[in-house]
This record gives structure tokens, C-alpha cells and sequence, in this order.
């Protein structure tokens, strides 16, 4: 969290990743590099930075897409995800390079506009090879450029969460139009199976992820059954919460963060204002819920971030009674103060 916008909030872990990052893809680039004109030494300087380029974004993408569903599977690879924005913009300026390269290379020499020669040159035809694979490339880097574009807590906070989550879900688009770039750009052309086989390889692992998380997910959302005749809801032991933790419990639909500190219980939205991370799966840090994706904070017995920062989630009433965490399920307006449930002993 920071008081005011800044162009990168740098620190010592921020450096770090940054590091690897450049030094991955300097990396990948040489080795690409060498293997390809040891493999192919008749291909042109052209070809082969179109490709290292084309090809390092590519990977860099799937990599992105995994860390979000390991982070849901691990907590382990949270540190990823923090410093997931920085990949993101290395990711778009890898595919910038390789399509002005493609540009260049391509239609850069004739009478038509080049951007314009890139639909034109791809006309739709009843044959799988004429399919106009270049333009499936172009909307992703569009797609691409707005994600690096809005990556500054600037655009979240002036965009507001929902909408900015919404507009960086389009990376799901923009994967989908690289796979079909791929699959009827350089798989037309080149008759090993290496290419599908890797090409098969990622999407597997992206989607099974995904699929994986999304399991974890369904389990962790069922919704809890015990209720009371006034209508609070049972959310477990007291003892099955670790001190200065959270145990997420589903009511009415909404996941709830209910944490144990201080010999106290207290219950909030499981959903960060920031970028709707799982505040339940973040801990008490100084009195304060921390969130484990970016570190926003929040007053438990409040849902309000200390000031001067303005971030607020919802609250729920809590009750503890024979050693049973009760929720009552209506949740309080963001910001209101909801009275702790004192741990008997």
C-alpha cells in the first residue's frame, strides 16, 4: 500500500524477481539463438529474432496464466503473484518486438498501409491453410497493450476493482487468440511434431490448473447447513482456527473470512478491495488483516483500512458459544464496526 501513485514501487523482493525475470528471458533468447542456428544455419537474422521473440512471449504468457490457479493450489507461490504485473508488461513488450518485427519483415514494403496489409493479406478461404492467422495475433497484442497499459493502481483505483479484474480477464481472450495464431501460423508450416506436441503441452497444463483450482474451489464454497432458530449460522470450532489466521467458510453464497486473534474472533468479506484477493488466506499483521496477494490491510473488528487509506470490506456479527464460531449470514454495510466475539477460556 502507498499514499500516493508511483511509477514502480520498488523493494527488495520486487528487485529480485525483476532480476530473473530479465535475466530468464536474456536467457531464453541466447539459448534460443544459438540452437536455432545450429539447427538452422541457412535461416536469416529475421526469422530467428521474429521467432526467439514470438516464441518468449508465448512461454512468458503461460507462465503467467499458471500462477494464479498454483497460488489457489499453494500459498507458496504467492511472492509469484505479487510480482505478476511486472511479467505481464515484460510479456506485452516481447510481443510488440515480434510483430514490428513481423510488420517489417512482411508489409512494411508494399503500396498498402502496413497495419491495414495485415487483414488484407489474410483473406478467409474454405481452406484451414487460409486462415488469416496473422489477424488472430494482432487482436492479442491489442488485448495485450490495454492489460500493460492499465497495470498501475491508477487505472484500479480511477476503473474500480470489478471493472479492472474484468478488463484484465481478457487475457483468457488474448490466449485463445495466440493458440489459433499458432495453430494456423507456424503449425501450417513446419512438419514436426514438436511444435503441436509443445503447443498440446501448454494448453494442458493452463487448463488443467485451472481445473484443478476450480475444484478446490467448489469444495471450499459449499455452503454450511447449521443454523440456529434465530438464524445464525455454525462456522466451525474455535479451535480449528490458527491463532492470528482465518478459517473461510461459505454462507449464503459469500465466502467469509472469520479470523482468531488477540482472544478474540472477528468475521469480514473474504474479498480484498484491491484486486479481490482471498483475505482469509492472509494472516493478522500488527493488528490488521493483511492481504496475501498485494498486502492491503484491514481493521478486523471494522473491515476499514487504517487511515489514511480508505479501503473498506464487509463485516459480520459473531458469536461464540461452548467453543462453535457463529456467523449471522446478513453482512453489515462495508466499514461498520462489528463487535468481537470474545474467545471463552
Amino acid at each position: 500500500m502507498s499514499l500516493q501513485y508511483q511509477a514502480v514501487q520498488w523493494n527488495r523482493q520486487k528487485r529480485l524477481y525483476d532480476a530473473v525475470l530479465i535475466g530468464g528471458v536474456a536467457l531464453y533468447l541466447l539459448g534460443f539463438g544459438v540452437v536455432t542456428e545450429s539447427l538452422f544455419p541457412n535461416i536469416t537474422e529475421e526469422i530467428l529474432l521474429m521467432r526467439a521473440f514470438g516464441t518468449a512471449a508465448f512461454i512468458l504468457l503461460h507462465m503467467i496464466l499458471c500462477i494464479g490457479p498454483l497460488c489457489r493450489l499453494n500459498a507458496g507461490f504467492l511472492p509469484m503473484l505479487y510480482n505478476r504485473r511486472h511479467a505481464g508488461v515484460t510479456l506485452f513488450l516481447l510481443a510488440l518486438i515480434h510483430a514490428v518485427m513481423v510488420v517489417t519483415t512482411y508489409h512494411a514494403g508494399g503500396d498498402v498501409n502496413p497495419l491495414a496489409s495485415i487483414w488484407a493479406s489474410s483473406p478467409l478461404t474454405h481452406s484451414v491453410a487460409g486462415v488469416p492467422f496473422q489477424v488472430f495475433g494482432f487482436l492479442a497484442l491489442v488485448i495485450l497493450f490495454l492489460m500493460a497499459a492499465t497495470s498501475h493502481d491508477f487505472w484500479l483505483a480511477n476503473l474500480s476493482a470489478p471493472v479492472w479484474k474484468a478488463l484484465h480477464m481478457l487475457v483468457y481472450a488474448a490466449y485463445a487468440l495466440l493458440v489459433l495464431h499458432v495453430t494456423f501460423g507456424v503449425l501450417q508450416a513446419e512438419t514436426s511434431l514438436v511444435y503441436p506436441l509443445a503447443l498440446a503441452a501448454g494448453l494442458v497444463t493452463v487448463l488443467g490448473l485451472h481445473f484443478m483450482a476450480a475444484l478446490k474451489e467448489v469444495r471450499a464454497d459449499r455452503n454450511i447447513n447449521a443454523w440456529d432458530t434465530d438464524g445464525w449460522v455454525e462456522a466451525g470450532a474455535v479451535a480449528d482456527i490458527p491463532d492470528n489466521r482465518a478459517r473461510i467458510v461459505c454462507v449464503s453464497g459469500e465466502r467469509v473470512a472469520i479470523f482468531k486473534y488477540a482472544g478474540k474472533i472477528s468475521a469480514v468479506s473474504n474479498v480484498c478491495q484491491h484486486q479481490n484477493g482471498p483475505l482469509g488466506e492472509g494472516k493478522i499483521v500488527a493488528g490488521c488483516i493483511t492481504c496475501p496477494w498485494h498486502g492491503y490491510q484491514y481493521l478486523p473488528e471494522t473491515g476499514a483500512s487504517p487511515p489514511p487509506f480508505v479501503e473498506r470490506v464487509p463485516t459480520f456479527n459473531v458469536r461464540v458459544n461452548s467453543g462453535r464460531v457463529w456467523v449471522h449470514p446478513q453482512p453489515n454495510p462495508a466499514g461498520t464496526r462489528a463487535e468481537p466475539a470474545v474467545i471463552e477460556l
